[in-house]
């Protein structure tokens, strides 16, 4: 199986466990890669037969504007069901990083694996 990536993807949304976080947007930076077999769309030059990572993109933008949550797990988890959904993605591993929430680190954040990766043929 082969993977369509997305590195650093920037969002901004309102997250935090802190009083003071729930008044403001934080940006987080996301690390996708999507289970996708991406030969049909090679032999064809169809975008329509991928992973479009712009439109999914979009939904995570969309999605950060949306939703506002206490915890990065709770926005990776729902955002990965969201995506698994709305694309029919069979497995990702979405990284999700906190830039500055604790000052000592460069980010925190959480790594997670959702469905069933598929094997190389």
């Amino acid at each position: 199986m082969d993977l369509v990536l997305i590195e650093s993807l920037g969002v901004d949304t309102v997250i935090g466990v802190y009083e003071w976080e729930r008044t403001i947007t934080q940006r987080l930076l996301l690390d996708l890669e999507l289970a996708t077999d991406i030969r049909p769309a090679a032999a064809s030059d169809d975008i329509a037969l991928t992973l479009d990572y712009a439109a999914i993109s979009a939904h995570i933008a969309d999605f950060a504007a949306k939703h506002d949550v206490a915890l990065v797990e709770t926005f990776a988890e729902r955002l990965a069901d969201s995506l698994r959904k709305a694309f029919g993605i069979a497995w990702l591993r979405l990284t999700i990083r906190k830039p500055g929430a604790v000052p000592a680190a460069a980010a925190v954040g959480v790594s997670i694996q959702r469905g069933h990766r598929p094997e190389n043929d």
